[in-house]
C-alpha cells in the first residue's frame, strides 16, 4: 500500500508548487533524462509505506553519493530511442526487401527522414548497452553495491543473454549497415521490446538515484533511517525547512507518550515554517530521500494529511469555518480506519469566533491525544485551551516559538521552548508600522 496523502497537503508543503515557483520536486530534480524526471515525479506522487523498501531505495541512494557516481549517459540517446520506440507501426519495420536503390538514393540526400531516425534509435540503444555493461561490472565488482545488486543483476542478464550478442558485436558510435539495423530493430522493437523497456526502466531510476545522491552531498541533507513500525515514534534532531536560505534548526521526539505537539507562538514567529520542515522531512523520508535535517529516525506512517494555508470554497458555498470542519472530519475518518497517519493543524478554527474556537480545539486535541498510534501537530493562538488540556492529558507535548522583545521591537528566535507561551504582539507590529498614525490623519484630512 501506497502512502496516503492528498492535495491539500501537497500543497501545503509546497511539493510541486506553482508553474514558475522553486517547489520540494525542483530541489531534487537534477536528472539527465526525461524518463529520470518522470521516474522522480512518480516517486513524488507515490511515496513508500514499507520500511523496507524505504531503507532499500536510501541505501542505495547513499551508496551513489558515497561513490560520487556520475550518470555515463547522454540525454539526447534518450530522446532518440524514445522516439524510436515510439513508432509502434508494424510498417516501418525494416527489412532486407527495403533496402531498395530509391532508398539508398533518399539516404544519400538526407530524405529518407523514417529511416534515420530508425537507425538514430537504434544506434543510440547500441551505445547505451554497451556504456550499461561496462558500468554494471564496475559496480558488481565493488563490495559496498549490497542492496543494488539485484537490480544490476537482472539488468546484467539482459544484456548478456544470447539475443543480444548482435547488440555488442558491432562498436558504439560506428556507422550501422542497413541489413544490421534491419536485424537489430526486430531484436528492439518487435521480439524484445519488454526487455528494453525494462532496462530503461531501471536506467532512468538509476538517474533519479544518482541525481538525488548530488542533492544530497551539495546540500548535507541527511539519510533517515525508518524504524520498527510500532514503536510510533519519530526523532528529529536540527530539522530545518530545505528552501530557506539560512534556516534554523529544531529537535524534536514525537512518541507514544506524547503524540500530540501542542504550538503556540505569537505571529511571525515561525510556527508555520517550523510545521512546514516537519511535514516536509516526514514527507521525503517516506520516499528514502534525504532530508534538511542533522539526523532522523521515523516509525513509517500508512499517510499524512496536512491543513495550514486551507482556503474556502465559495464555489460550493464553503465557507472557512465549514471547509476547517470538513478537514477536521476527513481526518477523522482516517482514524476511525485505525490508520496510523500524521496529522498538522496549523490554527485549528481560525474561521470562527474565539468561543468556538476554544472549546473545538480543546475537544479535537484531548480527542488526538486518545490516539496514541498516530501523530500530531496543532497549534493555535487560544493559549487558554493549552491550560485546559494540559491537567488532563500528559501525552501532549507543550511547546512553543518564542519573542524576545528589544524595547519595542520584537526578535524571533525560531527555536522552540517547552510550555505555552503568553506572547500577544499583535498590537506591538501594528503600532510600530504606524498603522493607527495613517487611519487618524486620514480621518482628519
Amino acid at each position: 500500500m501506497n502512502f496516503i496523502t492528498d492535495k491539500q497537503t501537497l500543497d501545503d508543503l509546497n511539493i510541486f508548487g506553482k508553474r514558475g515557483k522553486q517547489s520540494v520536486y525542483s530541489i531534487f530534480n537534477r536528472t539527465c533524462s526525461r524518463g529520470g524526471a518522470e521516474q522522480l515525479e512518480q516517486m513524488f506522487r507515490y511515496p513508500l509505506s514499507d520500511t523496507d523498501a524505504i531503507n532499500r531505495r536510501a541505501s542505495i541512494i547513499r551508496y551513489f553519493q558515497q561513490r560520487k557516481q556520475q550518470f555515463p549517459f547522454r540525454s539526447e540517446q534518450f530522446d532518440a530511442i524514445e522516439q524510436y520506440l515510439s513508432n509502434t507501426d508494424e510498417r516501418s519495420q525494416l527489412a532486407h526487401e527495403n533496402n531498395t536503390l530509391e532508398r539508398k538514393f533518399k539516404t544519400l540526400i538526407g530524405s529518407d527522414t523514417e529511416y534515420q531516425l530508425l537507425a538514430k534509435g537504434v544506434s543510440s540503444l547500441v551505445e547505451v548497452s554497451h556504456a550499461l555493461k561496462k558500468l554494471i561490472s564496475e559496480l558488481l565488482a565493488d563490495s559496498a553495491v549490497s542492496t543494488y545488486r539485484t537490480d544490476l543483476q537482472l539488468m546484467q542478464e539482459i544484456l548478456e543473454s544470447e539475443a543480444w550478442q548482435p547488440v555488442f558485436e558491432r562498436k558504439p558510435g560506428s556507422k550501422i549497415s542497413f541489413e544490421d539495423n534491419s536485424q537489430l530493430d526486430k531484436l528492439f522493437r518487435y521480439q524484445h521490446l519488454d526487455k528494453v523497456k525494462t532496462l530503461l526502466y531501471h536506467v532512468y531510476t538509476m538517474d533519479v538515484y544518482i541525481s538525488v545522491a548530488g542533492v544530497a552531498t551539495e546540500r548535507s541533507f541527511i539519510f533517515p533511517e525508518a524504524i520498527n513500525k510500532e514503536l510510533h515514534s519519530i526523532h528529529l534532531t536540527n530539522v530545518y525547512h530545505p528552501q530557506l536560505d539560512k534556516p534554523i534548526g529544531n529537535t524534536i521526539s514525537i512518541t507514544p507518550g506524547g503524540n500530540v505537539v501542542f504550538l503556540t507562538g505569537a505571529n511571525m514567529a515561525g510556527k508555520s515554517t517550523f510545521m512546514k520542515s516537519l511535514g516536509i522531512a516526514l514527507f521525503l523520508a517516506h520516499m528514502g530521500f534525504p532530508v534538511a535535517a542533522e539526523k532522523m529516525q521515523f516509525s513509517v506512517r500508512d499517510g499524512m494529511f496536512t491543513t495550514i494555508n486551507l482556503s474556502d470554497n465559495l464555489n460550493v458555498g464553503h465557507s472557512h469555518f465549514y471547509a476547517e470542519v470538513l478537514r477536521v472530519k476527513k481526518v477523522a475518518e482516517q482514524l476511525h480506519a485505525n490508520r496510523n497517519i500524521f496529522v498538522i493543524f496549523d490554527e485549528l478554527f481560525r474561521g470562527t469566533n474565539v468561543k468556538d474556537a476554544y472549546e473545538a480545539t480543546v475537544a479535537i486535541t484531548g480527542a488526538f491525544a486518545r490516539k496514541t498510534n498516530c501523530m500530531f501537530i496543532v497549534s493555535t493562538h487560544i493559549m487558554e485551551a493549552g491550560d485546559t488540556l494540559m491537567p488532563k492529558y500528559n501525552n501532549i507535548n507543550f511547546v512553543f516559538l518564542p519573542t524576545k522583545m528589544q524595547g519595542q521591537k520584537p526578535v524571533y528566535t525560531y527555536q522552540l521552548e517547552k510550555g505555552i507561551t503568553e506572547d500577544r504582539h499583535g498590537m506591538v507590529i501594528i503600532n510600530n508600522e504606524g498603522i493607527i498614525d495613517i487611519l487618524k490623519e486620514g480621518l482628519n484630512n
